[in-house]
């Protein structure tokens, strides 16, 4: 079965999921729930801003790639504009979706860290925007 996409939901339910794990000190999943919980929040943002109902297909790509794409938009775009609280340096352009399959050994305070303040950025980005009626 495949449901509808949602990134709003998946955004705040991956966001609420990876602080649970990071403050048990689950880093490895908390790590690649931020990524997720990031991507997703940044999609939410650009379809609520486009207001498109889907994605382009090129833009079906994760957080490591997607961020630069965003930050892009939001320079070249009047309608992101207000969305420049990002910074242009991506915080996940180390990070892989397919590294769920790494050891946790891999997965330190110093790897999690810029992950978690990027997914936190892309979290008051989308409380903003909820708050400012744009999605």
């Amino acid at each position: 079965m495949c449901w509808p996409e949602d990134y709003l939901d998946a955004h705040n339910r991956h966001w609420e999921d990876a602080e649970l794990l990071f403050r048990e000190g689950r880093l490895a999943n908390a790590d690649h729930l931020y990524g997720l919980s990031a991507e997703c929040g940044l999609k939410a943002l650009w379809l609520g801003i486009t207001g498109r109902a889907r994605l382009p297909s090129r833009q079906h790509i994760h957080i490591d790639r997607f961020w630069d794409e965003f930050a892009r938009l939001s320079q070249n775009t009047r309608r992101f504009r207000m969305l420049r609280g990002l910074p242009p340096q991506n915080p996940f352009s180390n990070w892989n979706v397919n590294q769920r399959y790494a050891s946790h050994q891999h997965f330190s305070h110093n790897f999690v860290e810029p992950h978690r303040q990027g997914a936190e950025m892309v979290h008051t980005l989308v409380q903003n925007a909820r708050q400012g009626g744009w999605i």
